[in-house]
């Protein structure tokens, strides 16, 4: 896979679906508003379109990388059917402290450290400058931040307007940050 550079590295749970802790079933999956449209614009305008999710569920046992692995499918082939393919999925199965076994480890791919958005400049030749991140969490940005991704937004639902905060912008939703990058119609 080449692009033209332009990145769009993604968290899953709060990002492109609601959250509901620990989400491994598909027919619990309910996509935010406003994901799939901004995916197709990101696509149609030449981005390359990542996921980087820390999903320490597996590392606590609570489901395995097989259950993350097909409801990622179904999920990706979603995307696909709305015209905004998913190039690659990198996930972070670890947490230092409650996971189980192997799982259980301070690695370098749980954000906030960079690990996974690192793995996705090299894997599909992205240039941080031109690159974007979306979270819901701090940890999501300061990941991207730590990989030199120089546009970094933390969707807030509960919030009204786009301003910065921690270095990062704020947006209220997915449409909003659609508009920041220039790919609204």
């Amino acid at each position: 896979m080449t692009f033209d550079g332009r990145g769009l590295i993604l968290d899953r749970d709060g990002v492109i679906n609601v959250d509901i802790n620990y989400l491994h079933r598909v027919e619990d999956v309910v996509f935010v508003d406003g994901i799939f449209p901004l995916l197709r614009a990101a696509k149609a305008a030449g981005y390359a379109l990542a996921i980087a999710t820390n999903q320490s569920g597996i590392g606590r046992g609570l489901y395995t990388e097989a259950q993350f692995e097909t409801l990622m499918l179904w999920i990706r082939n979603q995307m696909a059917s709305q015209g905004a393919s998913i190039d690659a999925v990198y996930f972070c199965p670890h947490h230092p402290t409650e996971a189980l076994g192997d799982y259980r480890r301070d690695c370098d791919c749980r954000k906030p450290k960079p690990g996974m958005f690192l793995q996705a400049i090299t894997d599909l030749s992205l240039d941080p400058a031109q690159s974007w991140t979306i979270g819901d969490n701090w940890r999501d940005l300061d990941a991207g931040e730590a990989a030199g991704i120089a546009h970094r937004v933390r969707i807030d639902p509960t919030g009204t307007t786009v301003h910065q905060e921690r270095g990062h912008w704020v947006a209220p939703s997915l449409a909003e940050i659609q508009r920041m990058m220039g790919l609204a119609r």
